[in-house]
This record gives C-alpha cells, structure tokens and sequence, in this order.
C-alpha cells in the first residue's frame, strides 16, 4: 500500500513539475523544467543582441508590442543577467547551420545559433512559449534544440487571378516566418493578369494586369457546366456556343511597380525568406499576347486578358517559340532578376497545349530548323533556350513537372505538381526536386466536403496534408537526397480577399511547417491537433480567420 501510494504521489508531482509545451512545428528535442521556475516577460525586459543579429531583436520587439503592448528595450551593452533575452551566436559547430537552442530559466531566455537565421527560428519558437493571451507573459523553464529537416520549405501565393496589395503581401510573409518557411514563391504572372512592371514593355502592365470580368461560379462558369476540364482532350475545338461563359464584368487588376517589389523583397529577407518569382512561359501567357499579341501563334490575332479559368483551348494559347519571343523574355527576366536576388526563377512551362504550335506554320518552321520531332520537343527547345540564358546570369530556374517533356533542361529544378511522378523522375536524373501534389499541397482546394464559401471543387482535409510524406518510398537513398523539399500551393481563383486567403491557409499551413521542420519520427497527428488548440488561441490575439470546425474535433 505504501508502495502504491509513494508511485502515485510521484506521478502527482512529475504532473506538477512537467510543463505543457505547444509548439508548432514540432521541435526536435525539448525539455521542460518546473513549474515553479518561470521567465516573466514584463516593460523592464531587456532585449541583449548586437547589431547584426537586429532582425531577430526587432521582430521580437514588434511582435511584443503590438499584441501585448510592452515595448522591450534592446541594448546591446546590457551587463544585466536577469530580465533578459539574450541572442547569441555561438562559433561552435551544431548540427545544422539553421539550428538553435533556447533556454529559459526564472532569469533569462537565452538563444544561441550558429547562423542569423537559427537565431531568428529561435524567436519564432519563443513566441509559440509567451501566453496566448495579454495576461502576464510567463515563459515556463525549457531547454529546447531544434533544426530542419528540410532545405526548402515553401508557399505560394497566386496574385495574378486575384490581386493582393502589398501590406497584405508583407503579412503574409509574416505568416510563412512565424512557421519557420524560408521560401515564398510569388506568381506574379499568369493568363488573368500581369502583376509586375518592366520598364522596358509598359503595355505589360498597362494592358496585361487588367481584366474586364472574372466568370460567375465554379469553373468552367454558368451556362458551361457540361464542360469537364479533367476530359478536355486537346485537340477538342471549342464552338461559340460551348464557350458561352458568363462573366460579372467587373474590371479586376493591379500590379506592383518595381519599388514595391524591392520593398517587399527588403521585408521578407529580414524574416530570412526567399522570394521566388514566377513569371509563366510559353503558356499562362494571355495577359502578355493582350499587351504584345505578336508573339503569339496567330498572327494578327487580337488577344485578350483571361476572364475564366481553366485550360479550354479557346483560352490557351502559347507563345511562339522565335528568336523575337525570346529576346523579349530575355529582356523581361533581365529586370525581374534585377529585383529578386534570389538564385532561383521560376519559369513555369505547364500545361502548354502544343496544339496551337500544330497550326502554326512559323511553329512548324522553327521544328525543322532546329531538327525537332514534335511539339514536346519544341517546348523542350523553349525551356532549354530560356535556361542557358538565366544560367548565364549566374541563376537557376524551376519549372512545373511538364518541363520534363521533350526532356529535361541540364541544370533545371522541377516542382511536382501533378502528383509525385515528376518528382520521382527528376530525382532520378540526378535533379532538385520540390513535392507540391496538389492533392495533397494545394490549399485552394476544400478543407471539408461542404464549405462555407466557394472554393475550388476538390478536397485536401488538414489530415491528408499532415500525413504526406515528401520523400517517395521508392527512391533510393542516394535519390532521395534530390528531394529539396516540398511546398503548399494556393491558387486564387475564388480567393478575392485576404480573410478567405487567411482561412485556407490555416491550419494547413501549420501541418506543412511540421512536414517540412520536424522529424519524421516525431510527428504524430492527435498530438498536432492538441497542440492546435493552443495556436488558434494565438491566431485569435493575431486576428486571424480560421475555421473554427476545427475546434470542434
């Protein structure tokens, strides 16, 4: 008996004495202290951290003050030892160079790292350790390391079907940076609109990033249901009366100039994110043949800027692949890569339909000159021509899974979209590969069989996106090392406001951050959806829309 009860009274007190931690994604190793043993944040706080490791102190400042109104003091002369958080970076080797390692205890909150941004993950994990709500702020006793398990953790945001200013844009990246993404993919491009200014071609932007009616409905709109875009085989042509689609008429458009795009650029690096631009080619490409239609494939033909969605060939059209298109492209990615100092752009090169390079004679006369067998083979010939120019400015380029037809350009990096077999195949050849299935990674499809609002008419529950696995079962160890990582797409279609952007994203994109940052052993989907619990209370201090189904479960 007595022996019964000393073990229940232990259990009482490791109870007492282990703290409860929430954090998201799941860290690599954590221990807890005892509960009597707490930080407490309060407005005599001090924030120790030189000048080069600013970004990290300043983000922690802002976030502080703006949802708990204590406005900390950073002093990078500080002697003090208790009342801190102290940021360090450590010359010792750790096993990442993203790594960190957060220790609090009743004095101080201490983060070291060997890189600025280990320390900059450190302050996002210590955030996810402050109360969700503005009570007094008490950091319990933990010591915690962590690393990522993967190089490229990224999301997408499409602003060409519908436009988002840039304060929404900076927010955004605010959203990737508390869950520890370091790369923003940014498609700025696309048949609904051209998003970004080149000086060099203004009517790209006077002409492109407008539109004058989106269609009413799911795709492909009122009065075109019958139409299947799964089924559409590529040489259907589409009757006057099958493309009666009805559009609301609205005009829809907007675009950043070249100062916004730098502003952004500026922001998202001190959150040590990766913009990645994406500008669409040979296809996706209406809004440019609106601006410049001599480069496409018919001639004289007036173009328009898309107003419904979907590939319907009527809507499709590619650019000719000439020594005219390309010097124009070369000329635009010249600019862009002139803003992005990122190593990477991304070119698109999906979902080209060859049938308008059939018809086209000019087509078929640039095949036989460069002794080409089919129209794979000429978006091969594109893709390669637009790389050897980008690799000459020192950069690297992505494209969707198609750009393995007609084969795959000698340095390209491809992302998988549809499903993993792109993936697979890169890998194979001894190429980067970023997983973004979109059963799985597109998060404008439905989170639940009926929603609230339109959205597009697919289903990728926060369950399937937590339980993917980016590393497919049947590479080899040596192939697997070609998975870069992986991504979450979010298309715009039928997203035309912020809070609907909020609500798709979360909380998918908190099961992503966990695929992508925590090891694979570790994850475990009822531990995630307590561990949600907590994190909606945060997004409820933040302002965030989320739904709230999700606290039913």
């Amino acid at each position: 008996m007595k022996k019964f009860i000393f073990l229940f009274l232990s259990i009482i007190s490791f109870k007492l004495s282990a703290q409860e931690i929430n954090i998201i994604p799941q860290p690599v190793s954590i221990k807890t202290g005892k509960n009597t043993e707490k930080f407490i944040i309060d407005q005599n706080t001090e924030i120790i951290s030189n000048d080069s490791l600013s970004n990290s102190a300043l983000f922690l400042q802002n976030y502080i003050q703006q949802f708990y109104n204590i406005k900390l003091r950073i002093n990078p002369n500080s002697t003090n030892k208790k009342n801190v958080v102290k940021l360090e970076i450590i010359s010792r080797l750790l096993k990442n160079l993203n790594e960190y390692e957060l220790i609090s205890n009743n004095n101080q909150t201490i983060i070291y790292a060997c890189s600025e941004n280990g320390l900059f993950y450190g302050i996002q994990t210590l955030i996810q350790l402050i109360p969700e709500t503005k009570s007094q702020l008490q950091i319990p006793a933990v010591s915690i390391t962590d690393y990522p398990r993967f190089d490229y953790r990224g999301m997408h945001l499409d602003v060409s079907r519908h436009f988002f200013d840039v304060a929404f844009v900076k927010q955004y990246i605010d959203y990737l940076a508390l869950h520890k993404m370091n790369y923003f993919h940014w498609h700025l491009t696309d048949d609904h609109g051209w998003r970004i200014e080149i000086k060099k071609y203004p009517k790209l932007t006077e002409i492109g990033a407008w539109r004058n009616g989106s269609i009413i409905g799911l795709w492909p709109g009122q009065g075109n249901e019958h139409i299947k875009y799964q089924v559409l085989p590529a040489e259907v042509k589409i009757t006057p009366k099958d493309a009666l689609i009805k559009t609301d008429g609205i005009r829809h458009g907007g675009y950043y100039t070249q100062e916004q795009i730098k502003d952004v650029v500026d922001y998202a690096a001190k959150r040590y994110i990766t913009i990645i631009p994406e500008i669409e080619m040979p296809a996706h490409s209406m809004a440019l043949l609106a601006a410049y239609p001599e480069l496409g494939t018919e001639p004289g033909k007036k173009y328009e800027v898309a107003q419904t969605w979907g590939m319907m060939n009527k809507y499709n059209n590619v650019l000719q692949a000439s020594d005219t298109t390309f010097k124009f492209l070369e000329n635009v990615l010249t600019e862009v890569m002139a803003l992005f100092p990122s190593q990477y752009i991304h070119i698109g090169g999906d979902e080209a339909s060859k049938v308008w390079w059939k018809r086209s004679a000019v087509s078929q006369e640039i095949m036989k000159a460069n002794g080409l067998k089919n129209e794979s083979e000429l978006q091969s010939y594109f893709i390669r021509r637009i790389e050897k120019f980008v690799n000459s400015k020192g950069k690297t380029i992505i494209g969707w899974n198609e750009i393995l037809q007609g084969g795959l350009a000698p340095n390209a990096v491809v992302m998988s979209w549809q499903g993993e077999k792109g993936g697979i195949d890169a890998a194979k050849q001894n190429h980067k590969a970023i997983m973004t299935p979109e059963d799985k990674m597109y998060f404008n499809h439905g989170q639940f069989l009926k929603e609230d609002s339109l959205t597009a008419n697919k289903f990728s529950p926060l369950i399937d996106v937590y339980n993917y696995e980016p590393v497919p079962a049947e590479l080899s160890a040596e192939q697997a090392k070609y998975i870069w990582g992986a991504q979450g797409c979010l298309w715009s279609e039928y997203i035309t406001n912020p809070a609907k952007v909020q609500y798709l994203l979360f909380p998918r994109l908190d099961a992503l951050s966990e695929i992508l940052w925590s090891p694979k052993e570790k994850r475990n989907y009822p531990d995630f959806q307590k561990r949600l619990k907590t994190q909606f209370k945060r997004y409820d201090l933040m302002g965030i829309t989320y739904s709230k189904r999700y606290l039913e479960n």
